[in-house]
């Protein structure tokens, strides 16, 4: 479906759901990251099954209590790092005790020394989504050069993580613009099919 003329821009869009993001309390959002844990996508995962989760900045929501039952169901984890502007992420090995450090732009990451691993599940942290799959982040690109990237080279499946308030009517996407297979929020789970 076409974006009329009038419709509001990315930046717009970004600015408002980051907005109503923003106005959630610390308690209203340590309760959506429950609230996704507990609504885990059926997947099935192995020992091989390598999760990409990442460290939340900002107001995004909290993605560890989600990790540890991708880890209790027998996944390994990992998270990503920035190797260079404009270029796809990394993921390095991780566990739920491992420290951080900080990475490019001051965003926590694995150390340099852990092992570097493709993930065959991402979590995404977002601004927006709507529900056919799209989102919108901060602009820079990277899950959608990520994503793109580890999918011409297997099958991986993206679920964005979310709050309920930053569920928009459309995303304006772009041909660059990859699409989730999943978004969980505090409420639902949206899915989308195999991508």
């Amino acid at each position: 479906m076409p974006i009329s003329s009038d419709a509001p821009s990315k930046n717009e869009l970004r600015a408002a759901a980051l907005a109503r993001r923003d106005a959630l309390s610390a308690r209203q959002r340590a309760g959506a990251a429950r609230a996704i844990a507990a609504r885990m996508p059926p997947l099935d995962i192995t020992p091989s099954t390598v999760v990409a989760g990442y460290a939340p900045i900002r107001s995004e929501i909290d993605p560890v209590q989600l990790m540890q039952r991708f880890a209790a169901a027998g996944a390994a984890l990992a998270m990503p790092a920035i190797s260079a502007r404009n270029a796809a992420l990394a993921f390095r090995s991780w566990k739920p005790d491992d420290a951080l450090v900080p990475g490019a732009f001051g965003i926590s990451e694995p150390p340099a020394t852990a092992l570097e691993v493709v993930p065959d599940i991402v979590l995404v942290p977002l601004v927006a989504f709507d529900r056919s799959g799209h989102r919108i982040g901060y602009g820079a690109g990277y899950y959608d050069r990520t994503l793109a990237s580890l999918r011409r080279q297997k099958t991986v499946t993206a679920i964005g993580l979310a709050f309920a308030a930053q569920e928009i009517a459309q995303v304006p996407a772009l041909p660059h613009d990859v699409r989730l297979n999943y978004v969980v929020t505090e409420t639902d789970l949206f899915g989308f099919g195999s991508l």
